[in-house]
């Protein structure tokens, strides 16, 4: 039976090689983005040139509005199916020390990289409880765990990624739905000075990771392959923690 994965953040990045490993594994992916068009009309053509199939679902995951109203959409036009892979990527940076961070600079990246999770899971959850299966991934960071100058926000919003991850695995183990949590290190991304570690010198590996190495990860925990799997914080940093 197809499987029909989300992935949110996705045009571009870890987002981006998530979508195309998924794709690979046989899913149909559902390509989440804000505003960048270009960037998710190429990932979705590189998800066809690897063979698989998939859309685009365009909505701004702080906006809770956006997302019912994208998601009812989708669930009209697929009225026998259901979400069974979430992952939620979609994240921002600001950095700033917090004696100058303001206000907007706090609450948006809390809105992005937590408040994103909380309004995407709620709406997608409803399908897997009704279908006895799913498979959530929340993409945390090494920030979440160690910390890092500038970046209270950003390391704030992760932590409490691992804990609701933790918590949200408990609640729904006994409904076959797995919940956990990935934390990269420094990745070769836009983001990859602000996804941990800030030099390769910091890096026992003495290199950034790929984002196709997250993706490997991820499409492991979608597997039947992870059936028995729940609850983890799994860690990918080149054995910088």
């Amino acid at each position: 039976m197809k499987r029909y994965a989300l992935i949110t953040g996705a045009s571009r990045g870890i987002g981006r090689a998530i979508a195309i490993e998924l794709a690979k594994d046989g899913c149909y992916v559902i390509i989440n983005y804000k505003s960048n068009h270009e960037a998710a009309h190429e990932t979705l053509r590189l998800v066809h040139e690897a063979g698989g199939e998939g859309e685009l679902l365009p909505f701004d995951v702080s906006k809770p509005d956006e997302i019912n109203a994208a998601l009812d959409r989708w669930l009209a036009a697929h009225a026998d199916k259901y979400i069974d892979v979430l992952v939620n990527n979609a994240g921002i940076v600001d950095d700033e020390l917090l004696l100058w961070m303001t206000p907007e600079q706090w609450h948006s990246v809390i809105d992005v990289n937590l408040n994103g999770f909380f309004y995407c899971t709620r709406k997608v959850l409803e399908g897997m409880v009704e279908n006895r299966h799913g498979r959530i991934v929340n993409i945390s960071s090494i920030a979440g765990q160690l910390g890092f100058e500038g970046q209270t926000h950003y390391a704030a919003a992760k932590a409490a990624l691992i804990g609701a991850t933790k918590s949200l695995a408990v609640e729904w183990a006994s409904r076959n739905i797995t919940v956990n949590a990935v934390a990269p290190g420094g990745v070769e991304t836009e983001m990859k000075v602000h996804r941990g570690v800030n030099s390769r010198r910091e890096v026992p590996m003495k290199r950034y990771g790929k984002p196709e190495e997250v993706a490997y990860l991820v499409s492991f925990l979608c597997s039947d392959k992870a059936d028995y799997i729940s609850g983890q914080v799994i860690g990918i940093n080149g054995a910088a923690l």
